[in-house]
């Protein structure tokens, strides 16, 4: 049977995409942008361990194909991931894949390695060990619904606005969903994501119930955060 042109066209813009993260340098630079913040072309060339022209090179590329975005600040220039979209879609590709088979070495990379898989922030939201423990928690106490398409319940909704105090209308729907469940490449399992999981997280830094863990997207419970865990959603052991 002949393939359409549409269907043509759909297949060589996949084929693109796909390019695009088919890189190593390009794809570390997609996965440091998870941390949601945006970053210098200087920094990413730093940590992708490459020339600052290259890394140039690289985000142009990035941008373009619509995985990126740029702005300026002064004569800075400052990429992050396009939008929330794009976090979803390089965190599912990486829960896709196996088990690493080069596990890492050295003690600054073994310890690295640990404070991902214990806490992170996935774009916006929490992921890791916690971001895992926090949605089994708040489904445990009726406030999310994972057998029914993961959604917030009526006490979800009630208990982020009015325990977590984040603002009724920043939990109205829009383009990105209320709720999603987000599947964490460690844990290999569900975490919150979406509009709520945003405001969750972002609760949880202005509440300093965590805090970073170096420069990069990991996270840890602060004493402040390991209390208020036990308290509302009786979370011990975590951190």
């Amino acid at each position: 049977m002949m393939t359409s042109a549409p269907d043509l066209a759909s297949a060589a813009d996949l084929a693109s995409l796909a390019a695009l993260l088919a890189d190593e340098t390009r794809a570390a630079i997609c996965l440091a942008l998870l941390d949601g913040r945006a970053w210098t072309a200087g920094e990413l060339a730093a940590h992708t361990g490459v020339a600052r022209s290259t890394a140039t090179e690289h985000l142009h590329r990035l941008v373009d194909g619509g995985l990126l975005a740029e702005r300026r600040q002064g004569r800075h220039r400052y990429v992050q991931l396009a939008d929330p979209s794009v976090a979803h879609l390089i965190e599912d590709l990486s829960a896709r894949l196996g088990p690493r088979q080069d596990p890492p070495r050295g003690l600054r990379a073994v310890t690295a390695d640990a404070a991902l898989r214990r806490g992170r922030t996935c774009y916006d939201h929490l992921a890791g060990q916690l971001g895992v423990a926090v949605t089994d928690a708040m489904t445990a106490a009726e406030l999310l619904d994972q057998a029914r398409g993961f959604a917030l319940t009526q006490a979800g909704l009630r208990w982020l606005t009015d325990t977590l105090g984040v603002k009724p209308e920043d939990l109205r729907p829009g383009k990105r969903p209320l709720a999603r469940g987000c599947l964490d490449w460690t844990e290999r399992r569900q975490h919150l994501a979406g509009t709520a999981g945003a405001r969750l997280c972002q609760r949880f830094f202005d509440n300093r119930w965590v805090a970073r863990v170096g420069s990069g997207r990991a996270v840890r419970l602060t004493p402040a955060g390991q209390a208020a865990l036990q308290d509302l959603l009786g979370l011990e052991g975590i951190g």
